[in-house]
C-alpha cells in the first residue's frame, strides 16, 4: 500500500534538515557507479548500506520520533488487531547517487524478522512503514515491489521458496512496481512481500527513508533490534519529547502499569533527569 503524502510539508522539512546533520557529507557523483557482476545478477553489499543506522540520533526529535508518528501507531493497531503494538526496527537510511550499486534482487523480509516463516494470519506477523523524506523519482532509487496477488500469479506465492533463485527473479521482474512518490509518502508493507532497492541515477541525487516495523506485543518470533543494547545512543532525546504511547512502542511500560512503584519512578527519573514523568506518577498516586 502507498500512501502518498502521509507527512506534511513541515514535518518532511524538519527531518530532512536532520538527515543532513547526522550523515556525513559525501562525495557526490553524477552517475550510478555499478560495481562489476560477473554474473549480471543485482546483489547485496555492504555499500549499500554505508548510511543506515538504528536510531536515536543527535539530531532534534523529529527524526528520532519519526517511527512513533502517532498515525502510524494508529495504522499499526488497525493492521495487528491490537492497542498494544511494539516498534522493533527503526532505522534511518540514506543514499547518494554513485556512492554504490543499489540495484537488489527481489526479497522478502522475513529471513532476517523472524527464525520461521510468516504466519498464515497477518495480524500475527508485522507491518513495515517505508517513509520517503525526499521526493522519489524513477530516478532516486524507489524501491519495486510486487503485491501478493501479482505475486501469485506468476507462481511467486508462499511456496516460491520451491523455485530457483533465477527463476524466482525473472517472475518477478515481470511484474514489479515503483514506489515514486513525493516526499513524505509511506510504503506499508509486510515481511512476505517481495520488494527490492533501485539505482539512484540523478545526477547529483540522494533518497531519504526513514523504516519503522511494528509488532504485537508478546510475539516473541518476530524481531530485529534489543533497544537496551543501543543504551549508549542519545536516548534522552526520545524521552524527553515522545509521549506515554509512544514509548510505550520502545516496551516503556505504561503509567498505570504495575511495574511503576514509588522505587521504579525514582530509579527512572535519576536516569532521565529530563523525563517528564507526571503521567506515571499521577497513575500511581490514583492507584
Amino acid at each position: 500500500m502507498v500512501l502518498p503524502s502521509f507527512f506534511h510539508a513541515q514535518e518532511v522539512a524538519a527531518v530532512a534538515a536532520d538527515f543532513e546533520r547526522i550523515f556525513p557529507q559525501v562525495e557526490r557523483h553524477p552517475t550510478a557507479l555499478r560495481q562489476a557482476r560477473d554474473d549480471g545478477q543485482a546483489r547485496f553489499h555492504a555499500r549499500q548500506f554505508a548510511h543506515f543506522e538504528n536510531i536515536p540520533f543527535a539530531c532534534s526529535p523529529a527524526l528520532n520520533l519519526a517511527a512513533v508518528h502517532p498515525a502510524l501507531i494508529a495504522m499499526a493497531r488497525d493492521a495487528l488487531g491490537t492497542r498494544d503494538v511494539r516498534l522493533y526496527q527503526a532505522q534511518a537510511w540514506a543514499k547518494f547517487t554513485g556512492e554504490a550499486d543499489y540495484d537488489q534482487p527481489f526479497h522478502v523480509d522475513y529471513n532476517n524478522h523472524t527464525l520461521t516463516v510468516p504466519a498464515e494470519d497477518d495480524v500475527r506477523n508485522s507491518i513495515t512503514f517505508f517513509i520517503y523524506f525526499s521526493e522519489v523519482t524513477d530516478a532516486h532509487g524507489p524501491v519495486h515491489y510486487v503485491s501478493r496477488p501479482d505475486a501469485a500469479r506468476v507462481g511467486c506465492g508462499p511456496d516460491a521458496y520451491m523455485l530457483s533463485e533465477a527463476d524466482v527473479q525473472a517472475r518477478l521482474q515481470t511484474v514489479g512496481q515503483a514506489c515514486i512518490a513525493p516526499a513524505g509518502s509511506v510504503f506499508a508493507y509486510g515481511i512476505d512481500v517481495w520488494h527490492r532497492g533501485s539505482n539512484l541515477t540523478a545526477p547529483y541525487a540522494h533518497r531519504y527513508v526513514m523504516t519503522a516495523c511494528f509488532k504485537r506485543a508478546g510475539n516473541d518470533s518476530i524481531g530485529y533490534c534489543a533497544w537496551p543494547y543501543h543504551h549508549l545512543k542519545p536516548w534522552d532525546t526520545i524521552f524527553d519529547h515522545a509521549t506515554p504511547e509512544q514509548l510505550a512502542c520502545f516496551g516503556v511500560p505504561l503509567p498505570g502499569d504495575p511495574f511503576w512503584t514509588t522505587l521504579t519512578l525514582a530509579r527512572a527519573q535519576h536516569r532521565r533527569p529530563g523525563w517528564d514523568m507526571t503521567p506515571w506518577r499521577e497513575a500511581l498516586c490514583k492507584a
